[in-house]
C-alpha cells in the first residue's frame, strides 16, 4: 500500500473517469497559473494511464518546462529537474561513487583487520572471514544519488523534468533509455535499482537536433506550438490580470504579427508577458508608436530584428488598434 503524502491527490484526480480526470487536469493547470487546452490535458492523463514519459517539444518559450512545473503544483507532487548541457554523463545526472568516504572506509579498515581476521588460520579462512562482512565499499551507502537516481528512489511520487535534452549528446540518450522504458537503472557494482513510485517524467526538446527513435519510441509525445490570438490573451489575463481588456488585445495582436515576420527569434510567450507587465508599469492605455519602440527590446533579442521592425510598427499598431473592445 502506498502512503505518500501526495499520493491521495494524485489517484483520486487519475482514477476518475477519463473525460473527468482530463477536464480536472485541465482546470488544475489554470488554477496554477498555466492555461493549456485539452489536447495537453489528455496528454497528462495518458502518460500516467500508460505509465510512459512525454516528450515535450515546440519553439523556446512556449510552455514546456513551465508545463512540468505546472504538474507538480496540481500533483502536489516534488519537482526533480535535471538541466541538460553537452558533456553531461552518468556521474552528473544518474550517480556517482563518494570517493573520499570510500578512501575512508578503506583506512578503517585497514587499523581494523586484526581485529577482524581474529582466530582465522591461513589464507583460505581469512577470506572467508572477511566475507562474512560482505561487500560494503561498493553498495548505496557510499552512492551519490543525482537527480534521475533521487527521483527513483523517492519515497514519494515525484515529477522529473529531462531539460532541454536536444542539448545533450547521443550517448546520454542511450543512458536513459532503462529509465524512459522500465523506470530502472542498473550499477554495475550492485544490480538494478527500480522505482520505488514511478515519475511523471517530462523530457522538453527545443528541437535544435533530432531526438534518437529508441527514446520516441518509449514516449508520448507532445507539441506545444505558440498560441493563437484567443489562447494568448487567455494566457495574458491569467498571468498579468491588472491590464486593460483593450489594451491586452493591442499588444496580443501585436504579437501575433511580429510571429508571422522572418524574424532571428520570435517573441516566446514569456516575453509577451514581461512586455504586458512593462506597459503596465508605464502606465500605457494603447500602443502608439513611441512607446512601442521604446519597449522593442523586450520582444525582441536581436539587434537586427528591432532594426528590421522598427518600420513596420506603424502599420502593426493600426492593426492591433482594431482590436479595441
Amino acid at each position: 500500500m502506498n502512503n505518500n503524502k501526495n499520493w491521495n491527490c494524485y489517484v483520486t484526480i487519475i482514477d476518475k473517469d477519463p473525460a473527468a480526470a482530463i477536464e480536472e487536469i485541465r482546470a488544475g493547470f489554470e488554477t496554477a497559473g498555466y492555461i493549456c487546452d485539452r489536447h495537453i490535458a489528455t496528454s497528462i492523463y495518458l502518460s500516467q494511464k500508460l505509465d510512459k514519459p512525454i516528450l515535450v517539444e515546440g519553439p523556446p518559450g512556449v510552455g514546456k518546462t513551465e508545463l512540468a512545473k505546472a504538474s507538480s503544483e496540481i500533483f502536489s507532487s516534488p519537482l526533480i529537474r535535471l538541466q541538460c548541457y553537452e558533456g553531461l554523463d552518468e556521474s552528473k545526472a544518474l550517480y556517482e561513487w563518494k570517493y573520499g568516504k570510500q578512501l575512508l572506509y578503506t583506512q578503517i579498515l585497514k587499523e581494523k583487520l586484526g581485529d577482524l581476521l581474529e582466530g582465522a588460520v591461513g589464507l583460505e579462512a581469512s577470506m572467508d572471514k572477511l566475507h562474512e562482512f560482505g561487500d560494503s565499499f561498493y553498495s548505496e551507502k557510499f552512492l551519490e544519488a543525482r537527480q534521475l537516481l533521487q527521483a527513483l528512489k523517492s519515497e514519494e511520487k515525484t515529477v522529473l523534468l529531462i531539460d532541454e535534452i536536444d542539448k545533450a549528446d547521443h550517448e546520454f540518450e542511450a543512458y536513459l533509455l532503462e529509465i524512459l522504458s522500465d523506470y530502472q537503472i542498473s550499477v554495475p557494482e550492485i544490480g538494478t535499482i527500480r522505482a520505488k513510485n514511478k515519475p511523471l517524467v517530462f523530457l522538453t526538446s527545443n528541437n535544435s537536433r533530432e531526438m534518437s527513435d529508441a527514446l520516441k519510441r518509449r514516449c508520448l509525445h507532445l507539441y506545444i506550438p505558440f498560441p493563437d490570438t484567443a489562447l494568448e490573451r487567455r494566457i495574458i489575463q491569467k498571468r498579468v490580470p491588472e491590464i486593460e481588456e483593450d489594451l491586452r488585445n493591442q499588444l496580443v495582436s501585436f504579437v501575433q504579427q511580429l510571429r508571422a515576420q522572418d524574424l532571428k527569434k520570435l517573441p516566446a510567450v514569456s516575453e509577451t508577458i514581461d512586455w504586458a507587465r512593462t506597459l503596465l508599469l508605464l502606465h500605457a492605455e494603447k500602443l502608439d508608436v513611441d512607446l512601442v519602440r521604446n519597449t522593442l527590446n523586450i520582444l525582441l533579442k536581436f539587434e537586427d530584428d528591432i532594426d528590421n521592425m522598427n518600420s513596420d510598427v506603424p502599420k502593426f499598431i493600426a492593426e492591433a488598434l482594431k482590436e479595441r473592445v
